[in-house]
């Protein structure tokens, strides 16, 4: 099955853009809703680091390292290096007895404007800690310490690599397809649309109880009590857990990927656009939380990324963004 029509962009009365992408809606009894193909082949990116965080629960690797649910939110995050952000991180790693140096992240400008400008106005070379994955590396040093690995944590055989893919496996209910190496240099593992959204309904259903359970509600709830963590102001995911009131932990990936937990109806989303267009999947992911009745389609944040008018640099209407016909 090939992907289908999503997003779409008008200009003048005239269909100017098409965003097409495969998205799954996976409740208690499977799938509930589909687009595209379920079965199509993906990398999560970033959208699965709550699965990467599970063993850094399940292994008491958080408990001994007496970590808060804030900064379970930051382990699960893409964050844009703001301030708060920078030193949650160097916080977190001072408290192991680490610094910047042990993470294996890599580093790049910081998304945050009034970092971005800080760093620049003072000719300030970015370090790892603004690296948008540093939360997730804090929680990978974190269970490799308590593990004894070596310091080249994200290596593909390395315990920590090892724990995730095995988690990884067991949510999706997937064998994984195989692996690609992130923007942070961790492995990324491959599985289908219709896996990362069992995964994410696995997260919607936990409680607390058994291990796994626990750990996924945990994070899950870190994720919802602490948006700006998980993303930053003025971005699409901690906009959207706000607007929800608590009723969904959202979370983005690079090239346009997209999930969603959400606990009270205990569904999970997941989604991809073929193209790789962040404003497809932002629309794409408010339009699915609309339709699972976790988002009032009257909240401002739809209007936001669902522009149904669009206008020019002099204030001229342009336009507007739909939803393609079926979708939603």
């Amino acid at each position: 099955m090939a992907a289908v029509p999503l997003i779409e962009l008008w200009r003048g009365g005239m269909l100017e853009s098409v965003h097409s992408g495969h998205a799954v809606v996976f409740g208690p009894d499977g799938v509930e809703a589909a687009w595209g193909d379920p079965a199509a082949v993906i990398f999560p990116r970033s959208s699965c680091k709550m699965i990467q965080a599970l063993p850094l629960i399940e292994s008491g690797a958080a408990a001994a390292a007496g970590l808060s649910e804030r900064q379970l939110a930051l382990s699960c995050a893409s964050h844009s290096g703001a301030h708060l952000h920078v030193q949650a991180v160097a916080d977190w790693l001072a408290g192991l007895g680490m610094a910047e140096a042990d993470l294996r992240c890599g580093s790049h400008m910081p998304q945050d404007r009034d970092e971005n400008k800080r760093l620049t106005c003072s000719d300030t070379a970015p370090c790892q800690l603004h690296n948008n994955c540093s939360g997730k590396h804090a929680g990978f040093l974190t269970l490799n310490r308590h593990l004894g690995g070596g310091t080249e944590y994200v290596a593909l055989d390395h315990p920590v690599q090892k724990a995730v893919k095995a988690a990884f496996e067991e949510v999706t209910g997937e064998v994984s397809a195989g692996f690609g190496i992130d923007g942070c240099s961790a492995p990324n593992f491959a599985c289908t649309i219709t896996g990362l959204a069992r995964a994410m309904q696995f997260f919607a259903a936990a409680r607390e109880g058994g291990l796994r359970e626990t750990a996924a509600a945990r994070l899950a709830r870190a994720m919802m009590a602490f948006p700006e963590m998980v993303a930053g102001e003025e971005r699409a995911c901690t906009r959207l857990m706000r607007a929800t009131g608590g009723k969904a932990a959202v979370k983005t990936g690079a090239e346009a990927v997209f999930v969603a937990i959400l606990p009270e109806t205990r569904q999970g989303i997941a989604l991809k656009i073929l193209d790789g267009g962040t404003r497809a999947s932002e629309a794409a992911i408010t339009a699915l939380l609309i339709r699972c009745g976790v988002l009032d389609p009257a909240h401002p944040v739809v209007e936001q990324l669902i522009p149904s008018v669009q206008r020019n640099w002099r204030g001229f209407e342009t336009g507007g963004m739909r939803l393609a016909p079926g979708f939603g």
